[in-house]
């Protein structure tokens, strides 16, 4: 996936006859940041792909699609302990993710269990799961799969601090609404099939 994207930025570099310090000028980045990418040691974010279209003036979604040379479409896990929460909140997903596969799974367990098994681009925790806190859950899921986006659910703003010190990417108030969940999009910190 990296390798893919790199040559692919490395020859839109070329044909537009920027030099990798002038385009890392133009993204304020370093010029290190522009040769990892291109040599696919490393992966921009999506937030950092946007910029690299609109500097280099080409189509996002064939940058994003570089970026994601999988086949498969991605797979989204929605945990919620509460039956109509999360009935109610998968055609959300859904609708919001069209080319995505959404998973809904109620108990810690369940997640782990399927984070073991399966790759997960974007999880939807809720932070108050009885026993188990998803802020700590978030933590042991990202150990499993490191590259996943966390996102916290939950009906109780006060959590918000402590959501912000954790590794998500954000934070929505149930009950999820599709333009809350859309406006995700520009914070994943990996591109993937069907959620762009």
């Amino acid at each position: 996936m990296a390798q893919f994207l790199g040559d692919t930025l490395c020859r839109l570099r070329t044909e537009r006859g920027f030099s990798q310090q002038q385009l890392a000028n133009r993204l304020h980045v370093t010029r290190s940041a522009i040769a990892n990418w291109e040599a696919g040691h490393r992966l921009p974010d999506v937030a950092m792909i946007f910029k690299i279209a609109e500097s280099l003036n080409v189509d996002l979604a064939m940058l994003l699609a570089a970026a994601d040379d999988s086949q498969e479409s991605s797979n989204i896990l929605l945990l919620d302990d509460s039956p109509i929460a999360l009935e109610g909140s998968i055609p959300i997903l859904q609708e919001a993710f069209p080319n995505a596969n959404v998973i809904g799974v109620s108990s810690p367990t369940e997640a782990v269990d399927y984070f073991e098994n399966n790759p997960v681009a974007l999880a939807f925790l809720d932070i108050n799961l009885g026993k188990t806190s998803g802020l700590d859950l978030c933590q042991k899921l990202l150990q499993i799969r490191p590259n996943s986006n966390m996102v916290y659910l939950t009906g109780y703003p006060e959590y918000s601090l402590d959501a912000w010190d954790t590794d998500a990417i954000g934070f929505i108030l149930k009950p999820l609404e599709v333009e809350e969940v859309r406006r995700l999009i520009p914070k994943l910190r990996r591109p993937a099939r069907g959620l762009l």
